[in-house]
């Protein structure tokens, strides 16, 4: 997976996220423009198990998130990686508040996912967004990193090495940390079946 679009380099990314940290919010359309495509791919994977009815588009979720980032006025963007990586908990953000609210309104028991195939094994392959939500919010108090590599892997689309270096870690401590996660979480989603 690229971690920007393909006319983009690292370090145009990186250096537009810089002068946005600085305060010249002249960069955001050309930040956009670069990063868009990468942002699309992470909101189509992190809506790829939703329920076939959500009322949340794509499109609509990347323009969300990459509103949220540019609009952080104490961010202190390093790098691209460390932009996915918000993005990601972005996106997971706008996902639980539009399950929250579309809860509220309809009292349809929040939307469903499936997180994996080992947890969607357990029943029958669906989950509410708002108990994954409780449950890696357990899993952040529990262990901060490994609930970071569920975010970035399940939310953000990014594969190991990108998880990686966006934790700035080896990718066997990711394989490690995933493994576990995963297992914290289906123990944690235990009685949340469909």
């Amino acid at each position: 997976m690229s971690a920007s679009g393909p006319s983009a380099s690292p370090s145009d990314v990186t250096v537009l996220l810089q002068r946005l940290g600085e305060g010249d919010t002249g960069v955001a359309n050309e930040l956009a423009r670069l990063v868009y495509e990468e942002l699309h791919r992470i909101a189509d994977r992190a809506m790829r198990y939703e329920r076939s009815d959500h009322t949340l588009q794509p499109t609509l979720l990347v323009n969300e998130a990459f509103v949220r980032l540019i609009g952080q006025r104490d961010a202190n963007w390093q790098n691209r990686g460390q932009f996915y990586a918000v993005a990601a908990r972005a996106i997971r953000r706008i996902l639980v508040d539009h399950a929250r609210a579309r809860r509220r309104l309809k009292r349809d028991f929040g939307l469903r996912v499936t997180l994996d195939q080992s947890i969607a094994d357990r029943s029958d392959g669906t989950l509410d967004v708002l108990a994954i939500d409780e449950a890696l919010g357990r899993l952040q108090a529990a262990a901060p990193r490994q609930a970071q590599v569920v975010e970035l892997r399940y939310f953000g689309g990014l594969e190991i090495d990108a998880i990686a270096t966006a934790l700035d870690v080896s990718p066997a401590t990711v394989k490690r940390d995933w493994v576990f996660a995963r297992a914290f979480l289906l123990r944690e989603l235990q009685g949340h079946g469909g």
